[in-house]
């Protein structure tokens, strides 16, 4: 079994359930300590290759995600696998697009969509989510994960 990441170590958010998820940007090098095992890319261009597994999702700098549904189940996997191993997500400056990325894993994690980028604001980096359409996305996205209420 992997361990899962210190969370007083860079980049380390820690969401409400325990599970902890790195954010970096790839313009800056690899910070100390052990790497990822999971790492999702979040970048406009192919990523680089790396020694774990990762996975793509198509993401122009000061966008949204290319493709919605990739990006979702991205999310689900990584909520799942954060209990048990070190999972990363990455784009260029480690704010917008991973700070978008960590706000709807938050949602995951049971935040509210309301209170999700407040949440990653305080507990990654108060540059986080960057652009006023990737705030509205984390609201859409939690949004869509919630059931129609019952009449």
């Amino acid at each position: 079994m992997t361990t899962t990441w210190d969370h007083r170590a860079s980049g380390v958010l820690e969401l409400p359930s325990g599970r902890k998820v790195r954010g970096r940007g790839l313009r800056h090098a690899v910070p100390d300590g052990p790497s990822a095992t999971f790492d999702v890319y979040l970048t406009g261009r192919t990523p680089p290759p790396t020694p774990w597994e990762a996975r793509w999702i198509r993401w122009r700098d000061f966008w949204l995600p290319s493709d919605r549904t990739a990006f979702g189940r991205a999310v689900e996997d990584i909520h799942a696998r954060a209990e048990r191993e070190r999972v990363e997500i990455a784009c260029g400056g480690g704010f917008g697009r991973t700070g978008t990325a960590l706000a709807c894993l938050a949602v995951a994690d049971g935040v509210s969509g309301n209170d999700a980028v407040a949440y990653v604001r305080e507990h990654y980096s108060p540059r986080a989510v960057e652009m006023p359409w990737q705030r509205c996305f984390v609201t859409d996205f939690a949004r869509r994960r919630t059931p129609p209420a019952v009449r």
